[in-house]
């Protein structure tokens, strides 16, 4: 998995790379290495912090759970009027809202699960990171020593296939997890970072977690409006804010929301000869089956799969044989015999 990722890293990070290392005087290592340590302090940094303050909140929450001082604030009786949901979102939360250290005990059977289950999900994510991380370190090492690394991919493209098809299959493959890596995570990534932005100025407590479910609901090809149209209500029902700046944040997050249907088709398949659906669908179905690496094992092997299958499709027809030389005189005689009706 490790080497895998740091392949995936190493083909999407080396246009970068090639760049710094022609401003260092063609240094390939110090350029990859630079990259790589900038990814890690980007990454790492970040998470540090999240995970901190993270900690931090949940110490805070067991604090005041213990001390029977934990409180809701009341809803606005119109999400009672909400379709489907209202009626009973407004009751739930009204009786917590009552009192919460009753409903806590009541429903304390269901409150352990999703509390295991949460930290699971914290474990596991931490986890990803760290393994991301050293995937990243090991990609700076394949990015050093990029051009025999090629050169080498490109004689076992050769030998699986043949020296005219290798090398234009190997770029095909390599356009492909670059356009994943931009058009389906680096959309995400932007996706997530101006809903963040905007979760931080309606002032919503979790917005950096909010925004990590926003990149995670993009690589799964999902609406990011999953997650901004309730931030929506909230800004509405239990925000502070005036009536202007809660239209201006509704606008923002509506129009940050929808970005995704803009940008997609603008970065997701440039540079690949497969159709951008080819390499969509190939995207989702390996993620189905392998998790996130499938994102690109999946769009990779569709990819190539398709071009193959294209390249058969469109090949010189061949003449069966039976339509050649005698074979056609056969047909004509045996056409004669059965009439004028088989002849038309």
């Amino acid at each position: 998995g490790v080497i895998l990722w740091a392949l995936i890293l190493a083909i999407a990070l080396y246009p970068l790379q090639r760049k710094v290392a022609r401003r260092l005087g063609g240094r390939q290592g110090l350029a990859a290495g630079l990259i790589v340590t900038v990814g890690i302090l980007a990454i790492g940094v970040p998470t540090v912090v999240l995970g901190s303050s993270f900690a931090g909140r949940m110490h805070d929450f067991h604090a005041r759970f213990q001390d029977d001082a934990l409180t809701l604030p009341k809803l606005d009786p119109s999400v009672a009027e909400w379709p489907v949901v209202g009626k009973r979102l407004y009751s739930t939360w009204s009786s917590a809202a009552e009192d919460l250290p009753a409903y806590l005990a009541q429903n304390k059977t269901e409150l352990q699960s999703i509390a295991r289950k949460g930290l699971t999900a914290a474990a596991n994510t931490a986890g990803a990171v760290a393994l991301f991380l050293a995937s990243l370190i090991v990609s700076a090492i394949m990015m050093a020593y990029a051009e025999p690394g090629s050169v080498a991919l490109e004689r076992i493209f050769c030998r699986l296939t043949d020296r005219e098809r290798g090398p234009r299959l190997q770029n095909l493959s390599t356009a492909t997890v670059r356009s994943v890596a931009i058009g389906v995570i680096g959309v995400a990534f932007i996706q997530a970072l101006l809903l963040g932005v905007g979760f931080l100025m309606a002032g919503i407590p979790v917005a950096g977690l909010l925004a990590l479910i926003v990149m995670l609901i993009g690589i799964l090809q999902l609406p990011a409006v999953i997650v901004s149209l309730p931030v929506i209500g909230y800004v509405w029902w239990l925000g502070d804010g005036s009536t202007s700046s809660n239209a201006m944040l509704t606008v923002y997050l509506i129009v940050a929301g929808m970005a995704d249907n803009v940008l997609k088709p603008l970065l997701l398949g440039r540079g690949v000869e497969s159709p951008m659906i080819v390499v969509l669908i190939g995207a989702l179905g390996g993620l189905v089956w392998y998790g996130l690496i499938g994102l690109f094992v999946g769009a990779v092997l569709l990819a190539v799969g398709y071009q193959l299958f294209m390249e058969g499709v469109d090949g010189p027809n061949v003449v069966p044989e039976a339509e050649t030389g005698s074979g056609v005189r056969e047909r004509l005689e045996r056409l004669e015999r059965n009439g004028a009706e088989e002849r038309t």
